[in-house]
């Protein structure tokens, strides 16, 4: 089975690398992080880069395609034009066609989201709607036909051991569970816009859409 992971500049690298983390370890499975064309990614802090290890022109026909999102990449991903004429070449043919938080959005320019029930980070929601998907705010996975979206940056994880549960059974997700020792006890309860003040919810939205606002610049060389 092969994955293939997008890979953008200003990508929010969790968004795919803890998805990556438990789908490598599916049996028969085959990994790409693809662009469009192969070499470094820099990602939302500047600092971090993704290396694309395939083509899209190399990856015509991937079983899973996973879009994560990125704090102030998302919309130069929105307008990759070869970005989207990859994802709507190959999505007739993907088992799973995938998204983590703002990744959504990428899904839904290529116009696969019309009208399907979808979610993405809370502060995209409107823009989710907007663009023709019905928004789901209040869940952290939805899954409509082949086509599945996570919320906000950890709701990856949750996405790849749901995706290995269809498709090697619980016991295979709950093993891959347990080799991350992913058993989440957060030291506080603020993961979701229903569960923090007006006054907190407004001041992360203003850092989120000014952290939009920044381009997409290493702060560093290799």
């Amino acid at each position: 089975m092969q994955i293939a992971f997008v890979v953008y500049p200003g990508m929010t690298a969790l968004d795919a690398i803890g998805p990556y983390e438990l789908l490598r370890s599916m049996p028969d499975s085959e990994v790409r992080f693809v662009a469009a064309a192969p070499g470094k990614v820099v990602t939302d802090s500047g600092v971090l880069a993704l290396g694309a290890s395939h083509s899209f022109d190399e990856t015509p026909s991937p079983d899973i395609v996973l879009v994560p999102g990125g704090s102030n990449g998302t919309v130069g991903a929105m307008n990759d034009a070869a970005l989207i004429s990859w994802l709507q070449a190959v999505h007739p043919t993907t088992t799973w066609t995938t998204s983590v938080c703002s990744g959504a959005l990428i899904l839904a320019m290529a116009g696969l989201l019309k009208g399907v029930p979808a979610t993405t980070h809370w502060v995209c929601q409107e823009v989710l709607g907007s663009m023709g998907a019905i928004p789901q705010p209040d869940k952290r996975i939805v899954h409509a036909g082949k086509i599945v979206t996570a919320a906000g940056v950890s709701a990856g994880i949750d996405l790849a051991l749901w995706l290995i549960g269809e498709i090697h059974g619980v016991k295979q997700a709950e093993q891959a569970q347990l080799e991350i020792e992913y058993d989440p006890q957060p030291p506080y309860d603020a993961g979701h816009p229903s569960k923090v003040t007006p006054e907190m919810l407004a001041e992360v939205r203003g850092k989120l859409l000014a952290d939009a606002q920044k381009p997409t610049v290493a702060t560093t060389s290799w």
